[in-house]
């Protein structure tokens, strides 16, 4: 599952050639994707083949097993975290590391969601982890660099913070954003000498 570019470990979920294949491969994740949120892992194979719209054969066609289906839906969270940096790179520093951070928290969601069933010891996990550092981190150094983001933080204590700041439980989405937007203004560079 891991396709690599020059100098970037990048992993990618393995698409079937024909398109008519891959649309239903793509609802299948999506759909998976959504009923894990919901339901966590015990989501049940015949909703989410129901939610894609198709035959619980094209599933298990697909996806041999409830296992590879985890494996496929996080594999595919890591790889639109990846295509999400390379798109925002463009953007000025703290737009494109703020924007990358706020799709990290989907992110979280979705592995929460799949902790469990997931071998953290994996070669699938540890190129996963690759891939998403080899991602993300140039974000942030971009943003130090430039004078946007403290320089006294690494992208290892970066991503344990949102992924804290996640992981706690809210009165409603309007409260995790404000706690989110107070961690990501400690993030930004203050003046010296203030």
């Amino acid at each position: 599952m891991t396709d690599k570019a020059p100098g970037h470990p990048r992993v990618a979920v393995r698409r079937p050639q024909r398109a008519d294949a891959r649309r239903n491969f793509d609802a299948l994740l999506q759909a998976a994707r959504e009923a894990f949120a919901e339901h966590g892992t015990d989501a049940s194979l015949e909703d989410i083949a129901r939610r894609a719209g198709v035959g619980i054969g094209t599933l298990y066609r697909n996806f041999p097993t409830r296992q590879d289906l985890f494996d496929s839906v996080y594999v595919g969270e890591v790889e639109e975290l990846c295509r999400a940096a390379d798109e925002l790179a463009g953007l000025p520093p703290w737009e494109a590391l703020v924007a990358w951070l706020r799709r990290f928290v989907g992110y979280i969601g979705t592995k929460r969601a799949l902790y469990e069933s997931l071998n953290r010891d994996s070669d699938m996990i540890r190129s996963c982890r690759e891939a998403m550092y080899a991602a993300g981190e140039p974000l942030l150094a971009r943003a130090q660099e430039t004078g946007y983001a403290r320089s006294d933080i690494g992208f290892d204590d970066l991503l344990r913070m949102i992924a804290g700041i996640t992981g706690t439980g809210y009165a409603d989405d309007a409260q995790r954003e404000r706690v989110l937007g107070v961690a990501l203004d400690g993030l930004r560079a203050r003046p010296s000498g203030g």
